[in-house]
């Protein structure tokens, strides 16, 4: 039986935030945007209907609670939920806040500008953030 690992360019782009009981939370590493991404801790998956029901049913509670918290907790006008893999197959679903008033606005993230990353101490307030919303689920 294959054992989960990280697509090599996910951790290159993504600071490690918590396991929850299905998916990896891994924090963008661009400063622009809350943005989380959550990769399931199954082998070789690259499409959603690959997951047994149950993971599936874990993998969208994940991804719908934590985005709800997310954008409250970041008062974000709209969240994007994504699952694209058109350059890393592995699945894995992206929750990004947005607002009317940032830079990409309203077009997708993805393409648009220059990723910033994060300084060491913006990136431990962005972690403790987050990590306080994702403590306050019911997974």
């Amino acid at each position: 039986m294959a054992t989960f690992e990280l697509d090599p360019r996910l951790e290159a782009d993504t600071l490690p935030l918590a396991d929850l009981p299905l998916c990896r939370a891994l924090l963008m590493n661009d400063v622009r945007y809350p943005w989380v991404v959550l990769v399931p801790r199954v082998a070789s998956v690259s499409e959603v209907f690959e997951l047994s029901q149950e993971e599936q049913a874990q993998l969208w509670k994940e991804a719908t609670q934590l985005g709800a918290a997310m954008k409250e907790a970041f008062q974000g006008d709209k969240l994007n939920i994504a699952t694209l893999g058109n350059v890393v197959s592995q699945l894995h679903i992206h929750l990004v806040v947005r607002y009317t008033d940032d830079a990409s606005w309203p077009a997708p993230v993805w393409g648009n500008g220059t990723p910033k990353p994060y300084e060491l101490a913006q990136q431990g307030e962005r972690r403790e953030q987050l990590l306080a919303q994702i403590e306050g689920l019911a997974l």
